[in-house]
């Protein structure tokens, strides 16, 4: 158990009133919960108080997500290997996690050091991700893997079926190349429109084009990561064209 003066005077109030309201029980503990949810930088810039940051249950919590994320596919999917990974990898990838922790509501729960809550939005959505995955590792050690495993079900893999419908788990580049060369037999090209901002800071915007046509934009702290994002709005837009035809997949696996 976490050791009371570790909390010093912090309110626990609503950290108790977090996990009963928007977990569904109370913890037993509900230091693990406050630990769960401590960055880093607040345990480096209170270096006076006694406390713990959350990494340890961040690394139980990502071990116990992947397990119950494959158990979940192999029972339910058969599927191939490389398959079943790309479904796995889009439930539990950072965005993915990060909007599950944005939706729970604990962000203003988070403890950060004045820097860190004024850092960048990319590393924000890092934070709330690697904060939902040691509040799966509070509830386990707390409550037991079937509660930690009911959490998951609820909150990660009822995403599944629009992870299915919309595409969204297979690689986007390489997705809207096939859906590109489908449509009309080119390889689509990625151009960059504007980048901004500092060295240490820079911001991409990317367009998409087949042929001579700008299908979609993305943006991004990286090159990289607009022409990814540029990529699944594109994906999302040539689906809507193509229509029913691209969607077998999709049918047989929801067909299952």
């Amino acid at each position: 158990m976490v050791n009371e003066i570790t909390l010093g005077t912090l309110d626990l109030t609503p950290y108790k009133e977090f996990a009963r309201e928007r977990l569904g029980f109370d913890f037993k503990d509900i230091g693990l919960l406050v630990t769960a949810l401590t960055h880093r930088s607040y345990v480096n810039e209170h270096r006076n108080l006694k406390i713990e940051h959350n990494e340890r249950l961040e690394y139980l919590g990502d071990a116990i997500l992947e397990m119950v994320t494959s158990d979940y596919l192999y029972r339910t999917y058969n599927e191939s290997e490389g398959i079943m990974t790309s479904l796995r990898a889009a439930m539990v990838r950072t965005e993915s996690i990060g909007a599950a922790g944005y939706e729970l509501g604990y962000e203003p729960l988070v403890r950060l050091s004045r820097g860190e809550k004024h850092g960048l939005e990319r590393a924000h959505e890092v934070i709330m991700a690697d904060c939902f995955e040691a509040v799966i590792g509070a509830i386990y050690m707390d409550q037991g893997y079937e509660v930690a495993k009911d959490f998951i079900y609820k909150h990660i893999i009822s995403k599944l079926d629009d992870i299915i419908r919309e595409g969204t788990w297979r690689d986007a580049k390489s997705y809207v190349q096939e859906l590109a060369q489908k449509s009309k037999g080119v390889t689509p090209r990625y151009r960059t429109l504007h980048e901004s901002g500092p060295d240490h800071d820079k911001y991409f915007v990317v367009a998409l084009y087949i042929e001579d046509e700008k299908i979609a934009t993305g943006e991004g702290h990286s090159k990289q990561e607009a022409q990814t994002n540029a990529a699944r709005a594109g994906v999302k837009k040539l689906r809507e064209l193509l229509g029913p035809e691209i969607d077998q997949f999709k049918k047989n696996l929801q067909n299952m």
